[in-house]
Order: structure tokens, then sequence, then C-alpha cells
């Protein structure tokens, strides 16, 4: 059965996962995994089931903004944060913290066409500008991985907080970020984990699961535009509605 297992592949973040790699993070129970193993279910059926597709494709955080439209009277306009920002809805700082939340969780959004981007491909098509590359790079690498350099190995974010390769305010911005999106990320098999499952492998533990779920002044990282108050992430997600063109959860702004 395992043989079968570590051949049969699922879409990860960045390169295919397989269905044994997802069994050990706990993503697919053991009935599930046998079902694949004798072929009474398809990866295309498991793919399908909310228990699964959560951690394969991943849950919306905040993918842009609602603005008024001026030209017609209760229309409401849709755009991303970066060009928010650029037409001045959006203060510099407000819109590098939403967007380097966008890439500790996956991708870049282009919540007008629908799309997630890496850095790489996000610049050149003007969905972010090449002056915050380098910073959401960074943020980037919760999901590629932080190389440690004491062993040259790939490691998660929560490992880089605990080795000190990243500040503990910023890592822990990124971390809840993840957190409300309900899953931890394994940079090193390219996929998202429950937290549970994060544990085993050293990429989050139950003291900062903690810390996280305590909605204190160390966790509010972000800011509401419209009050003018600190959040946590799961604050102001709170306050986003969901599009229904495309599922995306946006900020409208005042």
């Amino acid at each position: 059965m395992d043989q079968w297992l570590t051949k049969m592949s699922f879409p990860g973040l960045w390169r295919p996962v397989t269905a044994s790699q997802l069994g050990v993070s706990r993503v697919l129970d053991p009935e599930t995994l046998q079902d694949l193993a004798q072929g009474t279910n398809s990866p295309q059926e498991v793919m399908k089931m909310d228990s699964v597709k959560r951690y394969v494709e991943g849950m919306s955080g905040i993918a842009g903004v609602l603005m008024p439209a001026r030209d017609e009277l209760g229309r409401q306009e849709k755009m991303s944060v970066y060009q928010a920002m650029r037409k001045g809805h959006l203060q510099p700082g407000t819109a590098l913290v939403l967007l380097e939340a966008q890439g500790a969780t996956g991708f870049l959004i282009n919540s007008v066409r629908n799309q997630g981007l890496s850095v790489a491909e996000a610049v050149p098509t003007g969905l972010v500008g090449g002056e915050i590359r380098d910073k959401l790079l960074s943020a980037e690498q919760v999901v590629t991985g932080y190389s440690d350099p004491y062993t040259g190995k790939q490691i998660s974010l929560f490992q880089a907080m605990k080795k000190e390769l990243i500040v503990r305010d910023h890592g822990i911005r990124l971390l809840e970020a993840q957190m409300t999106t309900g899953v931890i990320i394994d940079p090193v098999h390219s996929h998202r984990v429950p937290v549970e499952g994060s544990y085993k492998n050293g990429y989050f533990h139950e003291e900062m699961n903690r810390v996280l779920a305590d909605p204190s002044d160390d966790t509010k990282g972000f800011f509401d535009p419209n009050t003018q108050e600190n959040l946590t992430y799961l604050q102001l997600l709170q306050k986003a509605n969901l599009d229904p063109e495309t599922g995306l959860l946006l900020l409208s702004l005042s």
C-alpha cells in the first residue's frame, strides 16, 4: 500500500505532494489512504472533500479592497491592495502588512482576476511594485522555507523564529495570518498542514498557539484603515466581505 501512496500525487503549493506525505501530516486519514491504495477512491474525488480542499487549495485571507465608485452611487469598485495604496486609499505600511500576509499564506492575489502569483510573477504584471519586492520575497520564505545557516536545510517560519533568524514580532504577524486561514505551511513538503499535524514536525507548538489565540497587543499587528485601530488578522478578516464572483474576501474602505 505504501508504495502506491508514495507515487500518488496531489497539487502542493509550489510542487506536488504525495498521498503518503499528506497522511503523515494528517491531511488524509487512514481510511482515505486505504481507499486510495485500493483504488476505491481517486485523487480527483478526494480533492473535492472539504476536509482536504482547505489544505490543498487553501482558504482566502484578505485578497483586496472595495472602494465606493465615483461614477455610480452605491456601486463598489474592486481593486488589489497595491493598487489601493498607489491611489492613496491605503497607507504604505498598512498595504505592506496585508501583502505580506498574502505571501505568507500561499500567493499574492490578483483580486480582480482571482489569480494567485509568486512575487517573481507578480512584479512584472504590476500586481505589486518593485520597491517592495525584497520585503515580499522575505514574507514568501514562509512558503518556500528559510535556510538554516548552520545546516543548510530548509526550515519553517516557527523554526526560523526559534533560531532568531526572523524578528519575533514580524514572525508572529505572519504566523497569525497562517493560523487565521486554518493551517500551518510545511515549506519542506510544500503544502498546508493542520495545526495538530504541525506539532509533530516541529513547525509549531502549543505554547505559541496559545499566544496567537490571545488577542493581546503582541498579536495585534494589523491596522484597520476605517477605525484607525490595531487588530489581529482574525479581527480584520471578520470585517471583510465575501466577493460572490470570486469567493475571495475583500476589505471595504470608507
